[in-house]
């Protein structure tokens, strides 16, 4: 009893330094309501061992169709087998680097971004990069790589992501390293959110 109350409270102070909530999780999303989402694939991921191969994974798609969810559900699974995890909205990201930097903590936070197990960066690509925060993305992306996993959800075809960068150079530099390893997930179709809301309407 003593281990199991250990372990989760372990498991609960993962979840709460990913900012990572208990409602969203794989057993609360529902596989089957996109055909185009690879369930088989998915249901292999949640073993994590692509966090043990330091492999990456891309979830892209249009709004709403799950890519979220998908992110922050195997990142829950991997705080509950007992991997470190980092979760952030892209936007934020910067940000937090910015004020990081002002506050000459900058090192610090670099450092945890380094080390985590799992890096998640939701809504990738929301806004195009400048040249400091493509630096700070490529030291990211360059000091993982081939060693910590990355998680990326996207509303834009990879095809697109060059453009977010002022660098050409830097950009393939970093499109290079995050697509080397990487599974990428693209899934089509309606909005999930909005199909809940439609079957509420029929009802």
């Amino acid at each position: 009893d003593e281990l199991d109350l250990r372990a989760s409270r372990r498991i609960d102070r993962l979840l709460h330094r990913a900012h990572l909530s208990s409602e969203t999780t794989m057993e609360t999303f529902d596989l089957n309501f996109n055909p185009s989402i690879n369930t088989k694939l998915i249901r292999n991921l949640t073993s994590c061992r692509f966090i043990e191969r330091g492999e990456g994974i891309f979830f892209i798609g249009p709004t709403g169709t799950g890519k979220t969810h998908l992110a922050k559900a195997l990142a829950h699974k991997a705080c509950r087998m007992m991997f470190s995890v980092a979760f952030y909205n892209f936007r934020d990201l910067f940000a937090e680097l910015a004020t990081a930097d002002i506050q000459n903590k900058l090192p610090q936070f670099l450092r945890r971004l380094l080390i985590v197990d799992l890096l998640v960066i939701d809504d990738f690509g929301f806004k195009t990069i400048d040249q400091l925060a493509a630096e700070r993305l490529y030291a990211i992306v360059d000091g993982r790589f081939r060693a910590k996993s990355i998680i990326l959800t996207s509303n834009r075809a990879m095809t697109d992501w060059p453009g977010l960068f002022p660098d050409p150079v830097i950009a393939n530099a970093i499109l290079d390293r995050i697509a080397h390893t990487s599974h990428q997930i693209v899934i089509k179709g309606q909005s999930y959110r909005k199909k809940l809301q439609v079957k509420k309407d029929e009802d």
